[in-house]
């Protein structure tokens, strides 16, 4: 007999309370072993993979992909003997659309924990709250009849191909066992559109449209798709005028698929009637960074100083360390530079890595240097940070910062690795821009603003010569930070950027 148990959306740190299910990793009938990732999910700071605290076979994926799951929601069933049972309508059929009559109603769920059990383990949760759905763009394929998990679920809207691809995958032993006669093909789009049902869709299907080369070609060039058109020609052929029709009804649904090959950041948006307008839903990264853009500029009381600086032998500095056989396998820039002159003045004073604590009304200093690296990604801004950055060497801080960058713009940063940061260091030059004025990440004292570095006429010597000139903001909290404070530690990443040797003296 099946032994079925419920993998529920964990809390994986930081109070998570509800997450995206990006993609499956695991298809039903699979079989997983103990700590196999079977899921991706998007919390507020970054994408995880969840590992399966059960070995077994898939029977159900309980919710789909781009659905908003709150934690404690069970998302996945196995079954934990291996036997592959059926389990509603996850397990069982290989055969798009098949459903079967003789199969076994599914065992009993295990719960692994009691209800409103307080643990937050991977696999249990605080809630056995039901998901939270959000409304999903319907794929241009359509979902198939039928289908795999997940795409046979209600409110599932997983690309066609994707259910039909799942759906092969369960195996074909189950399908002979349970599946009745497959029932007969759909109708053509033309005869369906002449009795007045809506044209079903069938991508995996070849139909036959009747339609003249003319107008084929016009579909073409507007890119739609004759299968779907509605023909109102006689004998069930589709005219010029249908495929003008569906051009016009189609237009904000073109938009919206653009939005997605072409503007990344308007994916999910809700297109206006007119095309003119946008609306996308404020989650995740974007959420998370203006909840506490908010939260710090209307909390800790900013004060931004800045310095302009002659950086000519840290350009020089940085085209060394590039030919050096030791930072071979490292990108070698002027925010390594930076970062380590920030580091070297904090060590010099430390009363400014501090953070305030209102509920106990304590200024918490910290002996340690959290040095948080501001990441742009097509998510959003994160600011991970690379901890006890104060112990690394030139080259291990190098090949930190490269790994802390490429981690983040592939979206897999780890809530982790975002937590307990004191500084931060944001590199608006890499953009062209002199300088700004930052805003703190919550729970620090200061913010360092790196800007441009060009060449510009310089008084060097008693002389005026081309020299490599940037300019520092240093923002930092006036209620931990005085103007004398951060005028220091300021200073001291200046003389550092304009003669890096100073760096062994403090160091």
């Amino acid at each position: 007999m099946p032994q079925h148990v419920e993998f529920r959306l964990p809390d994986v740190g930081e109070g998570l309370t509800e997450a995206d299910i990006v993609e499956w990793l695991v298809s039903v009938g699979e079989t997983i072993t103990v700590n196999q990732n079977i899921v991706e999910i998007e919390t507020a700071k970054s994408l995880v993979e969840l590992p399966s605290p059960y070995a077994g076979v898939v029977t159900e994926l309980l919710v789909g992909s781009g659905d908003t799951v709150e934690v404690g929601t069970p998302i996945i069933r196995i079954d934990t003997d291996g036997t592959g049972g059926p389990s509603g309508q996850g397990g069982g059929s290989g055969e798009v659309g098949a459903t079967s009559s003789t199969a076994e109603p599914p065992a009993a769920v295990q719960s692994p924990e009691p209800e409103g059990s307080g643990d937050v383990l991977v696999g249990y949760g605080t809630s056995r709250a039901a998901a939270t759905r959000r409304p999903r763009r319907q794929s241009s394929a359509g979902a198939p009849a039928g289908g795999a998990a997940g795409a046979a679920r209600a409110g599932s809207t997983a690309p066609a191909t994707e259910a039909v691809q799942a759906g092969v995958e369960v195996g074909a032993d189950a399908a002979a066992e349970a599946a009745p006669s497959p029932e007969p093909p759909a109708p053509p789009a033309h005869a369906a559109a002449q009795a007045g049902e809506p044209a079903p869709a069938s991508p995996a299907v070849d139909v036959r449209v009747l339609a003249k080369p003319p107008v084929r070609k016009l579909a073409k060039d507007l890119g739609i798709d004759l299968s779907r058109v509605p023909a109102t020609g006689p004998g069930g052929i589709v005219t010029r005028a249908d495929v003008l029709a569906a051009a016009e009804r189609s237009a904000p649904e073109k938009l919206v698929k653009k939005a997605d090959d072409d503007r990344p950041w308007l994916d999910g948006g809700t297109v206006s009637a007119d095309g003119r307008q946008t609306r996308v839903p404020v989650r995740s990264v974007r959420a998370r960074t203006a909840d506490a853009m908010v939260a710090s500029a209307f909390t800790a009381p900013h004060v931004t100083e800045f310095v302009t600086v002659d950086v000519t032998k840290s350009m020089r500095l940085v085209e060394r360390l590039k030919s050096d056989p030791d930072f071979a396998d490292v990108r070698v820039t002027p925010l390594l530079i930076a970062a380590k002159a920030l580091t070297l003045a904090i060590r010099r004073h430390p009363m400014i890595s501090a953070s305030w604590d209102d509920e106990t009304q304590e200024i918490v200093y910290k002996h340690y240097i959290n040095l948080g690296i501001a990441a742009a990604t097509p998510r959003g801004l994160v600011v991970p940070n690379i901890k006890d950055a104060h112990r690394l060497s030139m080259l291990e801080l190098a090949q930190e910062i490269a790994e802390l960058t490429a981690t983040a713009r592939a979206g897999k940063t780890q809530p982790a690795a975002m937590s307990d940061g004191t500084v931060t260091i944001t590199n608006v030059g890499i953009f062209g821009i002199d300088t700004g004025t930052p805003i703190l990440n919550p729970g620090e004292s200061a913010i360092l603003a790196l800007g441009a570095i060009s060449q510009r006429p310089w008084v060097h010597k008693g002389k005026v010569k081309p020299r490599w000139v940037t300019q520092l903001a240093l923002s930092f909290d006036h209620r931990l930070v005085d103007g004398e404070l951060g005028s220091r530690v300021l200073h001291d990443v200046a003389v550092i950027m304009e003669h890096p040797e100073r760096g062994l003296v403090w160091g």
